[in-house]
């Protein structure tokens, strides 16, 4: 993994759901919870924002962002690296 321009960034890796947008692509985070009181195992799903200024992140791909300052009113997280690659 790339390392980060400052240590205490967070750093979170998720799949792209969306390239639609120019330079930006929409991540998605799942991940798997028990209800409380039923015990039922649930998903809870997390979509970001990334910047990703080449545009190197495809649809199906699983990547790797970390948070930098505001870029606009909801993107907060930059792109570092392609961890998997979306079969074709």
């Amino acid at each position: 993994m790339t390392t980060p321009s400052h240590p205490h960034k967070r750093q979170l890796r998720g799949s792209v759901v969306s390239t639609a947008m120019s330079k930006t692509a929409s991540v998605r985070i799942d991940r798997r919870v028990t209800h409380a009181k039923y015990g039922k195992m649930y998903t809870v799903s997390r979509t970001f924002l990334v910047h990703d200024p080449k545009s190197l992140a495809k649809v199906g791909d699983v990547i790797a962002f970390e948070e930098c300052r505001p870029l606009s009113k909801q993107k907060r997280w930059r792109y570092l690296e392609t961890l998997v690659h979306a079969e074709a």
